[in-house]
């Protein structure tokens, strides 16, 4: 396990308590859906934050954001949601309230020695599993001309338009 540690902190560029959350997390979802990774889009997460965690699930689990099975969420909580498609199960790690009276290389020696037991609440899911990555048509911006995904453009004076061109109409605060 120690050079899997370090396999992961040489990935994500240090070793960091962040990095160690998001490292005994994957290491959860490994257990409990009875995996090592996985290569394919079997196994999703999505991530209620983006800090330093996210880079172990991508290591170890193989989920990335350009594959679409990691989905970040952004809800400051260091809560992760996995979910096994071939298996129809899934399961929310959150994180425990842990001690602030710790170095941050205390902290990190305390995740990693710690089972994940005592270092998450393994609660049910608040989302539906996501659909597969789709791929989308492109549509040209009619102001700026660049092409975007037509599931991300604006119609405006009946043409399609990217978000940063869309000139929201806005009569309340």
């Amino acid at each position: 396990m120690e050079q899997l540690w370090k396999d992961t902190a040489r990935f994500h560029g240090h070793q960091c308590p962040g990095l160690a959350i998001g490292f005994k997390a994957a290491l959860a979802a490994r257990e409990y859906f009875e995996i090592s990774s996985t290569d394919d889009e079997d196994l999703v997460c999505i991530s209620e934050n983006d800090a330093c965690g996210i880079d172990a699930i991508q290591y170890l689990l193989k989920c990335t954001v350009g594959k679409g099975n990691l989905l970040i969420k952004m809800r400051g909580k260091s809560a992760y949601n996995f979910f096994d498609r071939t298996k129809n199960r899934s399961i929310r790690l959150v994180l425990k309230d842990l001690s602030r009276d710790m170095s941050r290389e205390e902290m990190q020696d305390y995740l990693l020695s710690r089972d994940s037991k005592e270092l998450f609440d393994y609660t049910q899911v608040r989302h539906q599993i996501p659909e597969r990555a789709r791929i989308f048509n492109n549509v040209n911006c009619s102001d700026c001309g660049e092409k975007l995904a037509e599931h991300f453009a604006r119609i405006q004076d009946n043409k399609p338009v990217c978000i940063d061109c869309f000139t929201e109409y806005k009569r309340f605060d």
